[in-house]
């Protein structure tokens, strides 16, 4: 049972690290994006890094005082497991590059 719950921990903290810091290079390098290709990169981009995002507009729209405390809750519940779907494909592609 503790094997189980510290993967589904592992899994969301690896998922949100992986969004966070994809997020945070496409703010630093990209500007606008521009054509189709520059849309349909934003697009791939943001469903990676998209939990970040989503959860730092929550926050700042429930600190600005323009959400409830439910939704923003509901907004990082969905976040949660947003990041836990990314941080299973994180391992699964770690341990496919091991060879397991």
């Amino acid at each position: 049972m503790y094997r189980d719950l510290m993967l589904i921990v592992f899994a969301t903290l690896s998922g949100f690290t992986a969004s966070g810091i994809l997020a945070n290079l496409y703010c630093i390098i990209a500007k606008k994006p521009e054509g189709v290709f520059g849309r349909v990169s934003y697009l791939v981009i943001m469903t990676v890094a998209g939990p970040n995002v989503f959860f730092e507009n929550a926050a700042t729209s429930l600190r600005e005082k323009k959400s409830s405390p439910v939704a923003f809750w509901m907004a990082a519940a969905l976040a949660g497991y947003w990041s836990f779907t990314i941080g299973l494909l994180v391992i699964g592609a770690v341990l496919a590059l091991q060879g397991r």
